[in-house]
């Protein structure tokens, strides 16, 4: 599977190939087979990606089917986590506000 958000971020940022391949520590003819879907991108290999493009994984992530599941530490459950803690700050500001008024 082609990875097209991948591809389109990259080239949006100006990123080369070359530079994407140094960032996973491989040559650029194997990134490019990476990023074409021909060879399976590993985990670590997105994160890195992701740290270097300063993006989510998700964000990027277009991948082979999981087969196995992924740690509780996944950014589905931070982006829930800080949904739910802007809504309770939220909540408590509110409050204040209420409480400066009386």
């Amino acid at each position: 599977m082609k990875k097209e958000k991948l591809m389109q971020l990259r080239k949006e940022k100006g990123y080369t190939q070359q530079q994407m391949a140094d960032v996973i520590a491989t040559d650029v003819s194997n990134y490019n087979r990476r990023e074409s879907g021909e060879v399976k991108m590993l985990r670590r290999e997105w994160d890195k990606i992701a740290r270097f493009l300063d993006v989510p994984v998700m964000e990027i992530y277009e991948g082979d089917i999981i087969t196995k599941p992924i740690p509780v530490k996944n950014e589905a459950f931070y982006i829930r986590t800080i949904d739910n803690l802007n809504a309770y700050i939220k909540l408590q500001n509110e409050e204040i506000e209420r409480l400066k008024k009386k």
